[in-house]
């Protein structure tokens, strides 16, 4: 069980919290998600856990506490963090070029347009913080946009199971074009899955072992990891996506009003995550539970250590949380405007999360420098040192866009806080 402190303690309202109670059961009795769960922390200590609905329709298991969900690009941010890690180990600087240690992309050009053989070569080489940044000039095969992400689907980069290991799926990922120069675009994309790579590289060791024995062990997130835990099957719940509009694509299409009903992707018992994957994804492999991703969150927020361990210096965690897009411009400015976990306007990005610039043109209740990231199946955290807060919301729809769960959610934590 979470250790949950008296809301009042923290500056948060109890009466005021019911608004987030109900918020979350009004999501399952309206049938939005099956189950969710939402974790609010303050001032280092937990002031509120809750949640609502079921793990499965079908069988009516309680979404609980201890829910393991696939985490997706909530992934991201760990694998970052383990890079940084190995940054202050001495092991690369933040401007080496990424082929200095990832030979395969010394040779990778840009596409400029049409048929996927109309290239150029790369006018300034890919960087280390490039792909931290997202700046990269990589993409995803789900983007659908143009030949190259078509590339990345025919190669089966988005595919577990096609390739090896990681390794071979970086060397084949460095033989498709990019779609922009290094630097001169934001654009969401498989770069944290070549970080992850880097970090087998820098470490000498597999990217599952060094998050194991350097994060999740340390902390104590016992129940995160490449796959669901021995024992810890029957608490892995099932992944919806809903039943008119299904798909990323298609979810767009459809008025929010008209977006109903749930339709199950993946049952427990069938799921990918019940063993461990050869290609191990930075960007998305990862399951786990509120009280494990809570523990990373408040790990960051306390500026790189818990419990007397620390992961970085709260200088490196300073310089993670600040916006690293050139000439301070925010997402809208440089980025593409078709998907992400998070808004545009008036959010940059740092190394591995995203930043919030001016909450005035944002359109949100935010702080300056509160930083966060969400995942595929519609969870989200952020972190606000402004006001010493975390928040974690887990959840399993997909895709992320069905609803605006994480604009609302926000609504609900803020107007809680009183103090």
């Amino acid at each position: 069980m979470i250790e949950v402190t008296t809301p009042e303690r923290l500056g948060l309202s109890s009466v005021r919290l019911l608004k987030l109670t109900d918020w979350l059961d009004q999501q399952v009795s309206r049938g939005r998600l099956a189950g969710a769960s939402v974790l609010v922390g303050r001032r280092g200590k937990v002031g509120y856990v809750g949640t609502a609905g079921v793990t499965d329709l079908e069988s009516g298991d309680p979404f609980s506490e201890n829910a393991v969900v696939r985490a997706y690009s909530m992934t991201k941010p760990i694998v970052t963090v383990a890079a940084m890690m190995l940054y202050e180990d001495g092991c690369f600087q933040l401007d080496d070029p990424v082929s200095k240690y990832l030979p395969e992309f010394s040779e990778t050009p840009v596409w400029v347009g049409g048929e996927i053989s109309n290239v150029v070569p790369i006018s300034s080489p890919m960087l280390v913080w490039h792909i931290m940044s997202h700046t990269s000039g990589l993409t995803y095969g789900f983007m659908q946009q143009n030949v190259v992400d078509a590339r990345y689907r025919t190669v089966g980069l988005d595919r577990r199971g096609a390739h090896a290991n990681l390794a071979e799926w970086t060397q084949a990922l460095a033989g498709i074009p990019l779609i922009c120069q290094p630097g001169s675009q934001w654009n969401y994309s498989v770069s944290t899955d070549v970080l992850g790579r880097l970090v087998e590289v820098w470490s000498g060791m597999s990217l599952d072992q060094f998050l194991e024995e350097r994060i999740f062990a340390p902390l104590g997130m016992v129940d995160t990891g490449f796959m669901v835990k021995p024992g810890a099957e029957e608490r892995l719940v099932t992944l919806y996506e809903p039943e008119v509009g299904a798909g990323l694509g298609g979810i767009n299409q459809v008025p929010l009003e008209q977006r109903r009903g749930l339709k199950v992707l993946e049952k427990p018992e069938k799921s990918t995550y019940l063993a461990m994957p050869k290609v191990l994804s930075g960007g998305g492999g990862l399951v786990s539970t509120l009280a494990d991703y809570s523990r990373f969150c408040q790990a960051m927020l306390n500026g790189g250590e818990l419990d007397n361990f620390r992961l970085l210096s709260p200088i490196t965690v300073r310089h993670m949380r600040t916006n690293h897009l050139p000439d301070g411009k925010d997402m809208a400015q440089m980025g593409q405007p078709v998907w992400s976990e998070t808004s545009y306007d008036g959010i940059g990005f740092g190394l591995g999360f995203a930043v919030v610039l001016d909450p005035i043109k944002a359109a949100i209740v935010a702080s300056p420098g509160e930083h966060h990231w969400g995942g595929a199946a519609s969870t989200f955290f952020w972190l606000d040192p402004l006001e010493d807060l975390w928040v974690v919301f887990l959840t399993q729809l997909l895709p992320s866009s069905t609803y605006p769960l994480r604009r609302e959610l926000r609504v609900r934590v803020y107007q809680s806080i009183i103090d």
